[in-house]
């Protein structure tokens, strides 16, 4: 931006008659938001802006803090602040849009477990065979004995079994292989923001389905069927962003939705089941009902560590077999080294209760936040899992309030399809301590009520 027109901004910031650091904030935000200020911009100086709203420079130097932990501005020193371009271009679209930069304080929107929570993995290396991989490249895919135990757990059968990079990873694979360019998916909404862009990558078409506190709405699928998707793509526990877990009943009903659709004999249901060992729901899956139609997912990034890249599929062998074929053409196969180290922490009796511990701990903490929201004036139901899903007035003007509050969250507008619904941001409470909640809570509570006038 010119120099000549850095004085209108800061006059328009005056103009909103704001004078705190969280009034000045938002209305920059606000400015940033509907493109007045494009990325790249330069921002008149601190001093300008407190001479235009009569304020000292240190009350426009705080807001202008809680605007770079919010990830809107950057500064670049005495070359001055800027509108924050788009950053890792590798990243998808919307999940661009899920944070802002790394803050200073406390970092509740990547959606992470706690690494205080997850079992040891060096115990597991060390007691695992590191020649353990040196296999042939035509060897299975999995390794027996991680198999064995693999179908074991699982909570229904399976024809065909294997081991992919994580859970993105396998579902990613699966819609590559089963859903053509221009079909449709049914999905949940507010859902998973790299399900919406794997799909606008396939040239796919989302058909939103609304989910309530038991997942995915049957009434609301109905719809969606009646548009004839190929795929129904959902999260069975601990739902992104919400903390929905299905009951039987609901499985149920949604398998019995997708049988009296017209040719829901064709249509195929992916699973994501990405918390299932942390969450305090049991395992439920329309597999039950439609055992030929349903490819389950089931991730241990949250349980025993995201870096392990692991998650297991299970389903039809006319889907993953083609999956796993085509695999042979890239990756081949998961590290055998990697998954013999998850088969140790699945067997050992102290990463067993680990993860029992993390479980019971994920609970406690979103029980505690939910009890310290009640308390400040925001009913929620308790959710599983670790997220939590949070309305507000204004998502921008709450993500700048928490910013200065040294908190970071995640905007809400990213997790929906489609029309555009009521403000929201996802909180990973999973990371606040019990003992934090009522802090935690009264600074979202704030935030939630913030406007961006």
């Amino acid at each position: 931006m010119t120099d000549s027109a850095k004085d209108p901004v800061a006059a328009r910031i005056a103009a909103a008659g704001e004078r705190s650091p969280e009034g000045i904030a938002r209305e920059l935000g606000r400015l940033v938001t509907d493109g007045v200020l494009a990325p790249g911009d330069r921002l008149p100086t601190v001093r300008e802006v407190a001479a235009a709203l009569s304020v000292s420079p240190a009350t426009v130097s705080a807001a202008w803090q809680a605007l770079a932990r919010a990830g809107v501005i950057v500064s670049r020193g005495r070359a001055g602040s800027f509108v924050r371009a788009p950053r890792r271009a590798w990243l998808t679209p919307r999940v661009k849009g899920l944070s802002g930069a790394a803050p200073a304080g406390w970092d509740l929107a990547s959606g992470m477990p706690d690494p205080a929570l997850l079992p040891p993995l060096g115990a597991a290396f060390e007691r695992v065979d590191l020649r353990a991989g040196a296999g042939r490249y035509h060897d299975v895919p999995v390794l027996p004995e991680l198999a064995d135990v693999l179908r074991e757990s699982w909570s229904s059968r399976v024809e065909t079994l294997t081991v992919v990079d994580g859970a993105m990873d396998g579902i990613a694979r699966v819609m590559e292989q089963t859903v053509r360019f221009g079909d449709r998916v049914a999905i949940e909404s507010p859902g998973y923001p790299y399900f919406f862009d794997l799909l606008d990558a396939l040239g796919a078409e989302a058909v939103p389905v609304d989910v309530d506190d038991e997942g995915m709405v049957p009434a609301s699928l109905t719809r969606a069927l009646a548009r004839h998707p190929s795929a129904v793509l959902l999260q069975p526990r601990a739902q992104n962003p919400t903390g929905a877990s299905m009951t039987s009943m609901r499985a149920q009903q949604l398998a019995g939705a997708i049988r009296a659709a017209r040719d829901g004999d064709r249509v195929l249901v992916v699973e994501d089941d990405h918390s299932g060992l942390i969450a305090m729901a049991p395992a439920v899956t329309l597999a039950r009902w439609l055992p030929d139609q349903v490819v389950q997912v089931h991730s241990f990034s949250k349980s025993h560590g995201p870096d392990l890249r692991i998650a297991a599929m299970g389903g039809p062998a006319r889907v993953l077999d083609r999956v796993i074929a085509r695999r042979m053409l890239g990756p081949g196969w998961t590290s055998r080294l990697l998954q013999s180290v998850l088969l140790d922490m699945l067997t050992r009796p102290d990463s067993v209760a680990a993860v029992k511990r993390a479980r019971l701990a994920y609970r406690d903490r979103q029980e505690a936040m939910v009890g310290a929201l009640r308390r400040e004036g925001i009913p929620l139901v308790p959710p599983d899992g670790i997220n939590l899903w949070v309305p507000v007035v204004d998502e921008r003007a709450a993500m700048v309030e928490l910013a200065a509050a040294g908190i970071v969250v995640a905007a809400g507008a990213p997790f929906v399809a489609g029309e555009a619904r009521a403000p929201h941001v996802r909180v990973t409470a999973g990371l606040i301590a019990a003992g934090d909640a009522q802090g935690a809570a009264a600074a979202l509570a704030a935030a939630a009520r913030a406007s961006a006038r």
